[in-house]
């Protein structure tokens, strides 16, 4: 049984936002009230997210998805503030069941886990795994692709030209082809009628004019493509691109970092499409917030192709008693309180809700996603699918006045917003949210 202290269905402003207090603490650190558009927390939990005025908002992209069990869930505070208790650094026995479970998640076991404290680590250690055990120097990621910020994760991206600009050279032999980005096709195909074209670009083109297969390590994918706007591919899609990558001895590494522990439904997303990933990135969500990632691998992958000793990416804060406590405790919650049942069938109730609204918001262009995480894209016109990426900003804006903390993103020059809230969302507290979507959006383009 959950008790929290915040007792709300919808938000509540009572000053700005920014209330004095933040307004204060943004011009002490030479910003502007215009600048707050994610509210501070002094207290957190559920789905809302109060900041120091006492405003309370709804948080929408649960903290980046990253509060799958909602803020500050009793269960997942209690194994912290055990585990504190008992000590909080280096590594415990707890470590190797965590990893265990990992393994069975992921459908690995018998695993080797590196561990780091975010995705944009794991997808850097993955890097080193994949030239490792194929003793191959190239890397395929896709246009659109969201990895992280380090300079692996960057290396990967194909989000936006602003991450990479003034921090070349990048990593070498990383190669980007197109996604299935269906709203937007690149061949300017429709999803029901182009044979997967996107695919039969990599083979026709790409394995034949500059990147040579035998020499590709593997091939990173989201299994939904998260920042890029939510983007979910035809349902044969990476079933093909699994194949290819058997057809060609390159490894298929699936990053699950924003669409794990059941956002999208199933405990791992690709679990939609029955592929399995030779090696699968896990963060966000894992540990509900307390910082933990994790690259997971066969073990007999690793042992099968390396004479040497298994490779260890060590980390001083690697697997850490907190952040594996906070990970039992998170899993056990998803398991116990059914929040996969609850991302697919709140998520397909929010969706509707989402779909209807487009009879009056002429802004919105498409929906997509599945469970709870799903896409809003904004355009100027429906038909030509305009980008309208002022007009997405300022409905954030307007959301954020009335207590609903929402956000936007992508690539391709469209923008979509996220909808994404901890998994534990009820169908009324949707029918609040959405309702205050519905106003922002009057507000916005009125």
């Amino acid at each position: 049984m959950r008790c929290y202290k915040l007792k709300h269905i919808g938000p509540k402003i009572v000053a700005g936002p920014p209330g004095p207090k933040v307004s204060e603490a943004l011009r002490g650190a030479g910003l502007s009230d215009a600048d707050y558009g994610s509210p501070l927390v002094k207290q957190a939990e559920s789905i809302y997210i109060e900041d120091p005025d006492g405003n309370v908002f709804i948080d929408l992209v649960s903290g980046r998805c990253v509060a799958n069990t909602g803020h500050s869930h009793p269960r997942v505070v209690k194994a912290i503030k055990d585990q504190l208790d008992r000590g909080f650094h280096w590594q415990n026995l707890e470590m190797y069941r965590l990893q265990d479970r990992l393994g069975e998640m992921t459908g690995l076991s018998p695993c080797q886990i590196f561990w780091s404290q975010s995705g944009s680590m794991v997808n850097d250690f993955a890097i080193k795994a994949a030239r490792r055990i194929t003793g191959r120097p190239g890397i395929i990621s896709f246009t659109g692709s969201y990895h992280g910020s380090s300079m692996g994760g960057i290396s990967l991206s194909g989000y936006d030209p602003s991450m990479k600009r003034h921090y070349g050279p990048l990593v070498p032999e990383i190669h980007h082809v197109p996604y299935a980005a269906c709203y937007r096709c690149p061949f300017k195909m429709e999803p029901n009628s182009c044979g997967l074209a996107c695919l039969d670009y990599l083979e026709d083109m790409v394995f034949k004019s500059y990147v040579t297969p035998d020499e590709t390590a593997a091939v990173f994918v989201e299994p939904i493509q998260g920042d890029a706007g939510w983007h979910v591919p035809p349902s044969e899609w990476h079933q093909r691109l699994r194949r290819i990558c058997d057809d060609h001895g390159m490894l298929l590494v699936v990053d699950e970092v924003q669409t794990a522990f059941g956002r999208t439904g199933k405990w791992t997303a690709m679990e939609h499409w029955g592929v399995q990933g030779d090696i699968v990135l896990l963060g966000k969500a894992m540990a509900s917030g307390v910082p933990i990632s994790a690259c997971v691998l066969p073990r007999s992958l690793l042992e099968s192709t390396d004479p040497e000793p298994i490779p260890i990416h060590a980390q001083s804060f690697s697997a850490t008693p907190l952040g594996v406590a906070a990970a039992h405790a998170t899993m056990d919650v998803i398991r116990d309180e059914k929040l996969c049942e609850n991302s697919e069938k709140t998520g397909a109730y929010m969706k509707k809700r989402l779909v209807d609204l487009m009879d009056t918001q002429s802004c919105i262009g498409d929906i997509r996603g599945l469970g709870l995480l799903l896409g809003v894209e904004i355009v100027k016109d429906r038909d030509a699918k305009t980008p309208a990426p002022e007009l997405a900003n300022t409905i954030c804006r307007e959301a954020f006045k009335r207590g609903l903390f929402i956000m936007n993103m992508g690539s391709y020059g469209g923008r979509a917003i996220r909808v994404a809230p901890p998994l534990i969302i009820t169908p009324e507290q949707v029918d609040v949210a959405v309702e205050v979507l519905d106003e922002s959006m009057k507000a916005a383009t009125g």
